[in-house]
């Protein structure tokens, strides 16, 4: 955007270009925007909230030991040396390690949509509209801390641990559980509170344990990081949005929760051909992973709990339910944690192990290149051909 009055889209308004190029050094994602609403998010808009209850961690450290041993022994693809430590964590402490974890993603997703939107600027003709998108390109890093402050807020007041979202955490040495959230869900669902803990350690050492692998954890990363990097802007979007608005909800906190939850407003961010093309190949990534998760899990839950199939079947049907934040997740990273998609996963999983029981499966882990395509998560005889001629 030019400095000269002439050129500006602001005109002879001089308080909103000088308002622009002071938003412009930024950057293009305000971090501190997005940390701020994450945590009033979190924490009921109090900002602060009670420290983990003694009782709940130690119980958590006590069980920890226990589920980590029969873990390694179903996931023996993992390096031994790699034994995470457990951290107990309220909503607040989540929200932040979260944040830091999925900062590179996000940072790609701006970068992306604020180096690509100067090539619709010659598209908009009227006045008006031209600063509108101007203004719109302004406001732009602040509107995507508030996308993603309140989508990470929304998922702290419901994650059991840091692994909910298949999303690799490079470099974590630790493993989160957030405690309040596990002895809500326990007490909501009649569920005896260390039994509950114990499902929690399986699911998130287990899912660490994949993620440890580093053929598997850096082609998911990859392919999230394409995904989200593939977005285009239309500068277009928010003007309608706004324009067609329904304003018959008095609720000002409601109606901006739609409009932070819709990733056609976050700068209108559309889905690129591009995303088009390679979605399937992370969608397939993504269900065979979450299929072998909840395989391993349900087998050391099964040696542990006995009952621990009623947790995991209330569990993953808390994880099928779509809400608002979850579908923004879904439309934003390119994840899709829907019924029938897990239920891919699962069927490919159950595939294998009818041909070739646990050392097939095992081979999924052993060598770049070994996760299956799209075509072969529907089809594992393909996959377990493909691996055997390898």
């Amino acid at each position: 955007m030019s400095d000269s009055p002439d050129e500006s889209p602001f005109g002879g308004m001089p308080f909103f270009g000088d308002l622009a190029k002071a938003m412009a050094n930024q950057g293009p994602l305000q971090w501190d925007v997005a940390r701020q609403v994450a945590m009033m998010t979190a924490t009921g808009g109090t900002n602060a909230e009670a420290n983990v209850d003694p009782a709940s961690r130690v119980a958590i450290e006590r069980l920890a030991p226990i589920a980590e041993m029969h873990v390694r022994a179903h996931t023996t693809f993992s390096p031994p040396t790699t034994t995470p430590a457990i951290v107990v964590v309220n909503r607040s402490q989540w929200t932040h390690h979260t944040l830091e974890a999925y900062k590179p993603l996000f940072t790609h997703l701006a970068t992306s949509l604020s180096a690509t939107t100067s090539e619709h600027d010659s598209d908009v003709d009227d006045q008006m509209a031209s600063m509108f998108n101007a203004l719109n390109k302004m406001m732009a890093p602040a509107m995507m801390g508030m996308s993603i402050g309140t989508m990470v807020g929304q998922l702290a007041l419901r994650a059991f641990g840091q692994y909910d979202l298949p999303v690799p955490r490079p470099g974590s040495r630790h493993v989160l559980c957030v405690a309040p959230n596990i002895d809500d869900f326990a007490r909501d669902w009649s569920i005896e509170g260390d039994d509950m803990r114990m499902w929690v350690l399986i699911h998130e050492l287990t899912t660490h344990a994949v993620f440890e692998v580093d053929h598997v954890r850096t082609t998911l990363a990859d392919a999230l990081t394409q995904y989200v990097a593939g977005f285009r802007p239309n500068p277009s979007a928010l003007m309608d949005r706004l324009t067609n608005a329904d304003m018959s909800d008095t609720d000002p906190m409601a109606m901006m929760q739609k409009f932070l939850t819709d990733p056609a407003i976050l700068l209108g961010a559309v889905r690129s051909p591009a995303q088009e093309a390679q979605a399937p190949v992370l969608d397939a990534l993504v269900a065979a992973l979450i299929g072998t998760v909840d395989y391993l899990v349900d087998a050391v839950s099964a040696k542990l709990l006995g009952g621990g199939s009623r947790i995991a079947e209330a569990v993953r049907r808390r994880r099928v339910e779509a809400s608002p934040h979850d579908t923004f997740v879904e439309q934003l990273l390119g994840l899709k944690l829907s019924k029938d998609h897990v239920q891919r996963g699962q069927a490919f999983v159950d595939g294998v192990m009818e041909r070739a029981g646990a050392d097939g499966l095992a081979k999924l882990f052993t060598q770049p290149g070994n996760l299956p395509t799209p075509n072969e998560l529907d089809a594992p005889g393909l996959w377990l051909a493909r691996i055997e001629l390898d």
